[in-house]
């Protein structure tokens, strides 16, 4: 039995697929979920999902966002998504640098959210391509 997977941005359906297993960033940790996990709705955070397809691991950006696991159906709202596979690793690294001076220079609080944002999201791109 598997997982149907689908994950859908402001712009339509993003990825649909049938999986193995799932590892979703959530606000507290990753979790895992498999076939006849138990119902669940948690909040989403910035970060990369996993997913299994037989014994190959696929990568996903996620830029926030809700899941909701029933009945081997994970539906997953996101603000934004992205392949990993199309992230340039090096660009990631290097967005992944700036950001993080970003947040040593922020002062004010509105740039300290601004700056951890954009840190979370190049962190997450960048992770994605490492394996």
């Amino acid at each position: 039995m598997s997982l149907q997977v689908c994950v859908m941005a402001p712009d339509g359906v993003f990825w649909n697929e049938e999986v193995g297993e799932v590892i979703l960033p959530t606000n507290t940790g990753q979790i895992g979920i498999l076939t006849n996990h138990t119902p669940l709705i948690t909040a989403l955070d910035v970060g990369v999902m996993l997913v299994r397809f037989q014994n190959n691991w696929v990568n996903l950006v996620l830029m926030g966002g809700f899941a909701l696991v029933n009945k081997n159906k994970v539906t997953i709202l996101v603000n934004e998504a992205e392949m990993a596979s199309d992230v340039n690793q090096e660009q990631a690294q290097q967005e992944l640098v700036a950001a993080e001076e970003l947040v040593n220079k922020a002062e004010t609080p509105v740039d300290k959210i601004q700056s951890n944002l954009a840190f979370k999201r190049a962190r997450a791109r960048y992770q994605a391509t490492v394996k």
